[in-house]
């Protein structure tokens, strides 16, 4: 060990935080060191509290402190709407881009067989009820453009035919301000395919 226990137990952790090598968690483990004791203590606290406090919304699937979430509880949303998201930061990254206007329903994962994930393992029977106890009427699929993710939204789309709800997909393509010459043929593709009238 290079150095005490206690700072080497605080290392070993910190590197088990994605994205945190052995030499990022040393700056972060002397900086803790460092720290005044309140700093250090809050941090604790802020940690202990989001495993005590923080579960899931039990109509979305949202993280959240209250149930059901702020957003479910946001009578200004459209309620006929609901956009269907892979996981809680998706939501997060809608939401900053069209805040206050729909509601949302969480999968927590994709349709992955390779890794044994199927449809009862991620929220879709709960995504099921939800249109017909709430009157849904459109789905906005929002779920990643890679194979998982459109393997998903076509389940998604096949499964809730008989519910007669419109079903989009979010399209994907070119980012504002990208440069043609650099982005990939399928992403290409995928523009093209999903362009529209001016």
């Amino acid at each position: 060990m290079l150095y005490p226990e206690p700072i080497e137990r605080l290392i070993d952790h910190l590197t088990r935080l994605p994205g945190i090598g052995r030499k990022t968690a040393t700056r972060l483990a002397f900086f803790l060191l460092n720290a005044k004791d309140t700093y250090t203590s809050d941090l604790g606290k802020s940690i202990s509290e989001i495993k005590e406090r923080i579960r899931l919304c039990s109509r979305c699937f949202n993280i959240t402190d209250i149930d059901p979430c702020h957003i479910c509880r946001d009578e200004k949303r459209d309620k006929t709407v609901l956009c269907i998201v892979e996981e809680p930061s998706h939501l997060m990254v809608i939401e900053s881009a069209h805040p206050g206007i729909y509601r949302y329903h969480i999968l927590h994962g994709v349709i992955n067989p390779l890794e044994g994930i199927g449809p009862d393992e991620i929220r879709i029977p709960e995504m099921k009820e939800r249109i017909v106890r709430e009157g849904i009427k459109e789905l906005i699929i929002a779920t990643n453009p890679t194979m998982e993710g459109n393997t998903t939204a076509h389940y998604i789309s096949e499964l809730t035919k008989p519910f007669e709800v419109k079903i989009t997909r979010i399209a994907s393509g070119i980012p504002i301000g990208g440069d043609i010459v650099y982005i990939d043929p399928l992403t290409i593709k995928s523009a093209i395919d999903n362009r529209r009238s001016m």
